[in-house]
């Protein structure tokens, strides 16, 4: 298998590096309105991201209910029980934020462009990889909140759902209403410019995850993590990847998908989206110092979800189709 380092999983790298040597351009007393550049940024992405909706797109895909239905039960069902599952094993504090922190990986919607992009390789159901990557962001809105509302409480006396839902509409679903409502003016011109708009979707995030180390370093919230939990991290996020890909793969053979269907429903029920995480973190943790740990396991994820779907991807790619002739 060839398997790639993507630049964006670089580029994170190099954000944390920034942050750690560098942290005072990210703390809250920085001269550099860091807060309010990725508000407008994070309003902005989603405004994309409604002109991106294509509502015909969107509409030729509700028709396989069944492979939907596994994609977002595995998103926002399967991966919560299967680190719930895991909570008994928590002991003290620290190990209460890292665990959140994996709920949150696990809460968290899946991603859209490389969902797609992947299943396109692999010649999947693109349609359906549309409609289930889109709609999961919207979703997500909803259910991510409710799940962390279940345990934040006990540790954050002030998580509050109207306050958490106000700053989600107001950041994220007006603006994608917003531009779905002008798609039919302006999504012919989104489209074109796709990869140049992803530089700024990805430039963005990087700023919140420069700020939520810096702030992290500051106030040395990794000096209680070892070597070892770091290496449970690792072994965690993979673990928790591999156990939901295969499980969505029997289900998907279980229900008589095609092998289009399949790769879809596994593709995209097992991404989590880096892009959701980091700005929900902002949302639902609000200032929490440990903000930092709590996207670890989230960028651990993303890394490694990015690498292994783009081999399996590539192999999936070389098999022979139906119309196609053998090589």
């Amino acid at each position: 298998m060839n398997i790639k380092l993507d630049k964006f999983v670089l580029a994170i790298l190099v954000a944390i590096v920034v942050a750690y040597f560098f942290p005072q351009w990210g703390i809250a007393t920085s001269p550099i309105p860091l807060d309010t550049i990725s508000a407008v940024g994070i309003a902005l992405i989603f405004f994309l991201y409604g002109l991106k909706l294509s509502p015909q797109k969107l509409k030729a895909g509700l028709g396989n209910y069944k492979l939907h239905l596994l994609v977002q039960a595995c998103t926002f069902l399967v991966f919560p029980l299967v680190v719930l599952l895991f909570r008994p094993l928590v002991q003290n504090a620290e190990h209460e934020l890292l665990w959140l922190s994996f709920f949150f990986l696990a809460a968290l919607p899946s991603t859209v462009s490389s969902s797609v992009v992947m299943v396109s390789i692999a010649k999947g159901n693109i349609p359906a990889a549309i409609f289930n990557a889109s709609i999961s962001g919207i979703i997500g809105i909803v259910i991510t909140p409710l799940w962390m509302g279940l345990f934040i409480d006990d540790m954050q006396t002030d998580f509050d759902f109207t306050e958490i839902y106000m700053k989600l509409v107001l950041q994220i679903l007006a603006p994608v209403i917003l531009g779905l409502l002008l798609q039919r003016f302006w999504g012919g011109f989104i489209q074109k410019h796709t990869k140049k708009l992803t530089l700024f979707d990805k430039s963005i995030i990087l700023l919140i995850i420069y700020k939520s180390f810096a702030t992290s370093f500051t106030d040395g919230v990794f000096s209680g993590v070892s070597l070892f939990d770091l290496a449970i991290l690792v072994v965690g996020v993979l673990f928790l990847f591999v156990l939901v890909y295969m499980l969505t793969g029997r289900i998907a053979t279980a229900l008589g998908f095609s092998i289009e269907d399949r790769i879809t429903a596994q593709f995209c029920g097992t991404k989590k989206s880096l892009v959701h995480g980091t700005v929900f973190s902002k949302i639902i943790f609000g200032g929490m110092p440990g903000l930092g740990l709590v996207l670890l396991p989230l960028m651990l994820f993303h890394a490694s979800q990015i690498m292994i779907i783009s081999a399996i991807a590539s192999r999936f790619a070389n098999r022979e189709m139906p119309n196609e002739p053998a090589n």
